[in-house]
């Protein structure tokens, strides 16, 4: 999920957000759908092990093929399987997985451009469902798709997915996106404390590093989870107002303000012996060895801590560790005025305008697929009517609280607002820069050069 959420245009749409910071603090701290078309695919349909009672009614598909392509892997397809298998019991119809390349839009062009594009498509940025309605390959919701949105989410979720006043898109998961996770028997041995700024996050870290245990562990091969650090810390720093004006590019990434936040992220990525591996090291960890190598190996891991969504919980189950007491978690550390919580998303689209498709849409943007999901572990969902006790422990019913709580208060991934060659492609724009940034964080105005040249490039100003 690039993770995960475009401002880019004058378009009616809230293309950005911030969770509340008050619901943020609490959460670490601490009806009936439209009826189908043909009749039978609601209430009585529902299957052992899912809801007792199913909120939306469903058509009858039976025979009809749908495909869904989508960039998730491991556990993340294994468990949205789980919820297309329960639309292909409700219904009839035969559901395929279709696994896409990063980025999605290149995939389904080549897909479209081959006359076989998938049905729908699980699109992980605000930018590739605008670049999806200008190519013209999204469908509209249909009529009960829509009244399921307008039932279940915030105007601010329902405005992230729509283009020019039109919806078209269903954000079926999200995520919070300013959480670091830690190994909870490191800070112990260390006598570490749970930090609340930037500089007591440096200190902390420093006093990990003399217990004997390398502090952070980054997943710098995969260059979105820089884009995060950044995000982070320039929201933080600079605050809501500039962070809209960078990711609309109404200010330059020239600007004295990126060269803070730049400057900033250079106290970590410039001292080495707080990272795991080193600068090297990171740039060969992609994102879900980051996590697993934070919780294995007892209070002897390889980093102490890493920063990512809420999302994570789905890799630290594949360690020993439990959440809540073996791996805990704390909000991002204010950098500035206030802690910064960014959100990001994936979005339902359909390319194909056939009662398949908008059925699968509609019951995506119902509590009854969310909450398949939800008992299995990392996965938010923005939909307000999905019970919170559908989720598998307390951290993750805090962290959906807080997003439920914030409604339509809250800012959205940069990156992922951004035009995809420059805020979503492996190995180019904004991921390759920070990369770079990673490598040599003295380095902050060739940095921002280049962030600029390949920005001006991608928004053609």
């Amino acid at each position: 999920m690039r993770t995960t959420r475009t401002a880019r245009t004058a378009r009616k749409t809230r293309s950005s957000a911030v969770v509340a910071l008050a619901a943020l603090g609490a959460l670490i701290l601490a009806g009936c759908g439209g009826d189908g078309e043909d009749g039978d695919g609601g209430a009585a349909d529902a299957t052992p092990g899912s809801e007792s009672s199913a909120s939306v009614a469903l058509p009858r598909l039976d025979g009809q093929k749908i495909e869904v392509a989508a960039v998730w892997t491991g556990p993340e397809q294994e468990n949205f399987t789980k919820v297309l298998d329960e639309f292909e019991k409700r219904t009839g119809a035969t559901v395929t997985f279709v696994p896409a390349q990063d980025p999605i839009v290149n995939f389904l062009g080549t897909k479209i451009a081959g006359g076989s594009p998938p049905d729908v498509a699980m699109l992980p940025q605000v930018g590739a469902v605008k670049q999806a309605v200008d190519q013209k390959w999204a469908k509209p919701l249909g009529p009960e798709a829509k009244a399921e949105l307008a039932r279940n989410y915030a105007k601010g979720w329902q405005d992230l997915g729509s283009v020019d006043g039109t919806p078209y898109g269903v954000y079926f998961k999200a995520a919070n996106k300013s959480l670091v996770w830690y190994n909870n028997a490191v800070f112990e041995n260390a006598g570490a404390s749970v930090p609340k700024t930037w500089k007591d996050f440096l200190t902390t870290a420093e006093t990990i590093s003399a217990s004997g245990v390398t502090p952070v562990s980054v997943g710098g091969a995969d260059g979105w989870t820089l884009t995060d650090w950044f995000e982070n810390v320039y929201l933080s720093q600079a605050g809501p107002e500039k962070y809209d004006q960078l990711a609309r590019h109404e200010i330059k990434w020239t600007d004295p303000s990126v060269a803070q936040a730049l400057t900033t992220l250079g106290e970590l990525f410039g001292k080495p012996e707080l990272i795991a591996g080193g600068a090297n090291g990171a740039l060969q960890t992609e994102f879900p060895k980051s996590v697993t190598q934070t919780f294995t190996g007892g209070d002897q891991p390889k980093g102490a801590m890493v920063f990512e969504g809420d999302f994570v919980t789905v890799n630290i189950a594949q360690t020993d560790a439990k959440i809540g007491t073996d791996a805990k978690v704390f909000p991002f550390p204010a950098v500035g005025d206030r802690a910064p919580v960014v959100t990001g998303g994936d979005a339902a689209v359909a390319l194909k305008d056939t009662k398949g498709a908008q059925a699968l849409l509609t019951f995506l943007a119902s509590p009854d697929a969310a909450r398949i999901w939800a008992g299995s572990g990392g996965f938010i969902s923005p939909n307000k009517s999905l019970d919170v006790a559908a989720y598998p422990n307390d951290v993750q019913r805090d962290i959906a609280k807080a997003l439920i709580a914030a409604g339509d208060d809250f800012r959205f991934d940069m990156s992922d607002q951004m035009p995809q060659s420059f805020g979503g492609t492996p190995g180019k724009g904004e991921w390759k820069a920070l990369q770079d940034f990673l490598k040599n964080p003295k380095d902050v105005a060739g940095t921002q050069a280049r962030l600029e040249a390949d920005a001006a490039k991608a928004y053609k100003n």
